[in-house]
């Protein structure tokens, strides 16, 4: 008997910045037989039929958790949250919001790509492995031929966005002086110099910090990517 042919998984890949969309589609085109990236969205929601959308959160979680707007533009389309953070308010907020897995961008590809599959089936899935911590990661982030890291980056990114120290903190779930040590780094990296005003907005270090990351890649412009990687 003939086994039955498995039809592959029909992915979307959604964030705000290209490249970061870009380092997730070449994480799965090598398992295009088991998953499929049918789009990739930059800045937009996602526009063709899919089985799972993987909404990358670089830059765009809350305090509220996952971005409620996003989450009501998919209709019944299952959306699978991808992120650094690991806390498990995070994870409770997405999936309060409806997100029916929580991966850490620490997975391997085989992982993830295992992950969708098992969504695709109707499992719910949280995967946490914190691998990144120690720097490995599969993917890609503005930023990050500067040196700066992947929290360092979503730090940027957020500045650039206007907002505060605390803000930051909420939205990312950790204490602001995570958030302070964090700048003090980004800073030092691509080389700013001064210190931020009391209240966190202002100062010399952000205000030429957001002019380097609009002029390195942290400029939001939407994009979708159509049979992204194109054909074999």
């Amino acid at each position: 008997m003939s086994s039955v042919e498995v039809a592959p998984v029909r992915v979307a890949i959604v964030n705000d910045y290209e490249v970061v969309v870009r380092g997730v589609i070449g994480m799965l085109h090598p398992f295009r037989d088991r998953v499929v990236v049918v789009e990739g969205s930059a800045g937009l929601p996602p526009f063709h039929d899919v089985d799972i959308v993987l909404f990358d959160t670089f830059s765009r979680v809350s305090g509220n958790g996952v971005d409620q707007a996003f989450m009501l533009s998919v209709g019944a389309t299952k959306v699978v949250v991808f992120a650094w953070s690991v806390q498990p308010e995070a994870v409770a907020q997405a999936f309060a919001q409806g997100a029916t897995g929580y991966l850490s961008k620490g997975l391997d590809a085989i992982s993830l790509v295992e992950a969708l599959e098992a969504v695709h089936r109707g499992e719910i899935i949280t995967l946490l492995d914190v691998g990144w911590a120690a720097g490995r990661s599969e993917g890609d982030w503005p930023g990050r031929t500067a040196g700066l890291s992947p929290r360092e980056a979503e730090i940027l990114a957020y500045l650039v966005q206007g907002l505060t120290r605390q803000e930051i903190a909420d939205g990312l779930f950790v204490s602001i002086n995570t958030v302070k040590t964090q700048l003090a780094s980004v800073y030092r990296k691509i080389g700013v110099g001064g210190v931020e005003t009391r209240h966190g907005r202002g100062g010399g270090s952000r205000s030429q910090a957001v002019q380097w990351a609009i002029g390195n890649g942290f400029a939001i412009e939407p994009k979708r990517l159509v049979n992204p990687i194109g054909p074999d």
